[in-house]
């Protein structure tokens, strides 16, 4: 019989909303098969609402929930790093602290590693959503095949972060996340793909992403823009971008940094987001 069990791993910081870690956590507890572990790790110190939450879970379900506890914030890739080192289980899902997994989400990534051994990675689309999870705004679609995975990952995100199910001696063997700040799941992905290793995306939603009015508005600093350019320029220097997806690329950023606000919501309504 082939394994049914996973570990779930997430991450918290003190900017988080205790009542989203609560929704996600029992996401994951509700799943149609339940996980063997979820590893929460703590990203410097929380507020004692996050606190009292955390310790509620801990205390309900002591032999399930592991807490990992950091002395000060290192950031999201390097604090799954951590997390990822007490997962006992090969088969890792990770999760966000503020979104929400659909019941059947794990099962089907699951079915889709028994399926084919040689898969590393498993994610799916998202749908997104503002207030209320029932209402669903849009949703982000990736490519589903590997082939199309590894084109579209030469210029953006193949993958959705928090829907991905992967093997946790492969991401550990390439490195596991580095030092960024932004698009630290990007440069992962990249580098596993890079190695040869194989991915899929399931052609479902099965994770409920809590989108922000203001997502357009951050893309447009210069900050995010600079880290994003900086990591393809980086893939084009190894040999993985042409030169052609880094051109495209500083156009793209380039349009989102001087474009109106109202126009890249068009933009991402008519060619970025499938509109529900």
């Amino acid at each position: 019989m082939k394994s049914k069990k996973y570990s779930v791993l997430m991450s918290v910081y003190y900017k988080e909303n205790p009542i989203f870690l609560k929704d996600s956590i029992n996401s994951m507890l509700e799943q149609t098969i339940p996980p063997d572990e979820i590893v929460l790790v703590k990203d410097g110190d929380l507020t004692n609402e996050l606190d009292e939450m955390i310790y509620s879970f801990k205390s309900e379900y002591p032999n399930l929930l592991s807490v990992v506890s950091l002395p000060q914030n290192i950031g999201l890739g390097l604090a799954l790093n951590e997390g990822l080192k007490k997962c006992r289980n090969e088969f890792v899902a990770r999760m966000d602290t503020d979104d929400i997994s659909k019941k059947n989400r794990c099962e089907l990534q699951l079915e889709k590693f028994h399926s084919n051994e040689d898969l590393s990675i498993v994610g799916s689309h998202i749908d997104e959503f503002y207030e209320n999870p029932n209402n669903v705004n849009s949703s982000r679609q990736v490519p589903i095949k590997h082939k199309d995975i590894l084109k579209f990952s030469r210029r953006r995100n193949p993958f959705n972060h928090p829907t991905v199910m992967y093997k946790k001696t492969e991401v550990l063997a390439c490195g596991g996340y580095g030092d960024f700040r932004r698009n630290q799941d990007l440069d992962l992905f990249v580098r596993m793909l890079n190695k040869g290793y194989k991915a899929e995306n399931i052609d479902s939603s099965l994770v409920l992403f809590r989108a922000n009015k203001d997502n357009l508005i951050r893309r447009k600093s210069w900050v995010k823009i600079k880290s994003y350019v900086s990591m393809i320029y980086g893939f084009w220097k190894k040999g993985y971008s042409s030169i052609f997806d880094l051109i495209i690329v500083v156009v793209s950023q380039a349009i989102i940094f001087i474009a109106p606000l109202k126009f890249l919501e068009w933009i991402s309504n008519k060619f970025l987001r499938k509109k529900e």
